[in-house]
């Protein structure tokens, strides 16, 4: 990815994948998409696995183990979001256009540098787009990944769009939680007194963001759906909410899950009944910041001119990591709005991006016992 004309096919490819609508469970049209993309580079057994990931093999020269690149399909948006991109002479903006159409671009964009650079590879290449990165897909796409491949590959190595910089070697423990009250309901005059499970939730709702959160090893709660009732004058005989809760050490995450389930408890009682489901978990996992990949990643960084900030994040990389395989989350670019719609991508870094990954790539088999 040396010239101007490469970079310019990689960010047409982006904004082509961006165009494509891909919420979680949902990413089969993009999943076609680049499958159509990497058949016609001709790569080796391309297929879609049953998860619905598109997986593209690299092969090797010689028989060492594997690598495994990915990047998340599935974006926060629902198909309903206007996918409306807007150039700039320094950005692209557009929803999702850095998380992930960028990441997903550039597995094609490697094929095409690593073929132009005539670069030898010591061991199969595998390349992912996967599927349920985002919310509650739980990284179903990258287990399976993981699932097949076990811990057989030399490592994995995830790529976002807007992370330039950052060296993620931690994955951060996230449960989700849904929590449900029911109620008899009722008139809001002539049955006034009864309880409403409305009023009932945000009472709960009170308590929870109340809890005092740890900072060492950092915790936090987040509150991001809550519904219920039927109308104004109607005293609510049901009411959610979706709470997420991260933490950087599994024993923290344990400890403010078990406070919210006390919480959950102590609302229980006669005519208010209270249901709390876990919906959504992602394992956490860390490999030492002195492990053979995260010195190379950060040192890939430094030779391209930038400085490497070694991070926790919740990214595909947290199964493998879960599972005590290397592995490492780095970015193609700068930008911002991730998860928003005034998303965008800055297009001057993409250059450098793209050089560390493919340096990445080309020097773990020498580099990683």
């Amino acid at each position: 990815m040396n010239t101007l004309n490469s970079l310019a096919q990689l960010v047409e490819l982006a904004i082509a994948i961006q165009q494509i609508p891909s919420p979680t469970f949902l990413e089969a049209e993009r999943a076609r998409f680049v499958h159509t993309c990497f058949m016609e580079l001709g790569v080796a057994d391309l297929r879609l696995d049953p998860a619905g990931n598109v997986m593209a093999r690299l092969p090797g020269s010689r028989s060492a183990k594997a690598l495994v690149v990915s990047a998340h399909l599935d974006t926060v948006f629902p198909a309903s979001v206007d996918l409306h991109c807007e150039r700039e002479a320094e950005r692209i903006l557009g929803p999702g256009i850095g998380d992930n159409s960028l990441g997903v671009a550039g597995l094609i964009g490697l094929v095409r540098a690593l073929r132009e650079r005539q670069l030898e590879l010591a061991g199969d290449l595998w390349l992912v787009a996967d599927v349920c990165e985002e919310g509650l897909g739980d990284l179903r796409g990258m287990r399976a990944v993981v699932d097949r491949f076990g811990a057989s590959p030399l490592a994995y190595i995830a790529l976002e769009g807007m992370a330039l910089g950052q060296v993620y070697h931690q994955g951060l423990g996230v449960r989700r939680y849904r929590i449900s009250i029911n109620t008899l309901g009722g008139h809001s005059w002539i049955d006034h007194g009864q309880p409403s499970a409305v009023h009932e939730l945000t009472a709960l709702s009170t308590r929870l963001t109340a809890l005092k959160l740890s900072r060492a090893p950092r915790s936090t709660l987040n509150i991001g759906i809550i519904s219920g009732g039927s109308s104004v004058n109607t005293i609510a005989a049901e009411a959610m909410l979706e709470l997420d809760l991260r933490s950087e050490a599994a024993e923290a995450l344990e400890r403010l899950s078990a406070q919210v389930a006390g919480i959950v408890q102590d609302t229980e009682r006669p005519g208010v009944s209270v249901k709390m489901e876990l919906i959504g978990q992602r394992p956490s996992g860390r490999v030492p910041a002195e492990h053979p990949l995260v010195r190379l990643a950060q040192d890939c960084l430094l030779k391209v001119g930038l400085e490497p900030h070694l991070n926790i994040g919740s990214t595909d990389a947290n199964l493998p990591l879960s599972r005590g395989i290397p592995a490492v989350t780095v970015g193609l670019t700068t930008g911002g709005g991730a998860h928003s719609v005034h998303e965008f991508i800055n297009l001057a870094p993409l250059e450098k991006g793209m050089e560390q990954v493919i340096d990445l790539i080309s020097r773990s088999w020498e580099n990683i016992p």
